[in-house]
């Protein structure tokens, strides 16, 4: 099973940018985009459908925001939009699908950069996340957690640790958060093939952040330690632009 997580910052951007051609090129089973800015009828599904993936979304009540979408090859025995809290499924968030006995979920956690009450919901969201992940593990234990996180882990996840140490997305609190989240039993798949630096999945748009490689990885797959010895591969694919964000790649073993 191969498994792409990428943020689009728009689905119909990413479309003008060459996003189909790159889905006929099979990168992956199941790809899980955040940030889709598309309601349901706005999605060009008829493209994605002739790159060969189906596809299933959910989208923010606002028009133009947030929204995630599972784009997959395999067939989902089940998906299950929402994870039943109402500012989050408002948000269009959350989206989960089960491939026989694993779960995908596919999340956008809140940014927290437009104000203090938008850094205080997200606070609120991950603790609700949590929970909602616990709950699902009763009876899914083997769960993919796909997502732009908006949180780096740690000094080696970002470019200029010490200048960001008072920024979203690298604040104490939501470092916390990622160590909990680990300690819960959930692997960094990532981090568990490589501990190389300078390894990004989100650059600025200003000042030739990408170009100088001057980013944060806040774009995880994250599985729990169910499947640890599933884990064959995984990387960052930075050459792949049809965003400000890339792919995250992870292969799991078939058996």
């Amino acid at each position: 099973m191969r498994i792409i997580t990428y943020n689009v910052n728009g689905i119909r951007s990413a479309l003008k940018k060459g996003f189909t051609d790159w889905l006929k090129t099979d990168p992956a089973d199941i790809i899980c985009v955040q940030e889709i800015k598309a309601n349901r009828e706005d999605v060009p599904i008829a493209d994605i459908n002739a790159a060969g993936y189906e596809v299933f979304s959910y989208s923010a009540q606002k028009k133009g925001y947030s929204g995630v979408a599972i784009l997959t090859k395999l067939k989902p025995d089940n998906v299950l939009c929402g994870n039943g809290i109402m500012q989050s499924d408002a948000e269009g968030r959350v989206i989960r699908a089960d491939f026989g006995k694993i779960t995908v979920i596919n999340a956008y956690f809140p940014s927290g950069t437009s104000g203090e009450d938008r850094q205080t919901y997200k606070y609120q969201w991950l603790d609700e996340f949590f929970e909602y992940l616990n709950e699902v593990r009763k009876t899914r234990p083997n769960l993919v957690v796909c997502g732009d996180y908006n949180i780096c882990h740690k000094a080696i996840d970002i470019h200029d640790p010490v200048r960001n140490k008072n920024y979203t997305g690298f604040l104490p609190e939501e470092r916390a958060w990622m160590d909990k989240f680990f300690d819960n039993g959930f692997v960094d798949t990532f981090r568990h093939f490589n501990q190389d630096p300078h390894q990004y999945s989100w650059w600025s748009a200003f000042g030739g952040a990408r170009a100088n490689n001057k980013g944060w990885r806040i774009d995880y797959i994250n599985v729990t330690d169910t499947l640890k010895p599933k884990l064959k591969h995984a990387e960052i694919l930075p050459h792949i632009v049809h965003s400000d964000h890339c792919p995250v790649f992870l292969e799991l073993k078939s058996k």
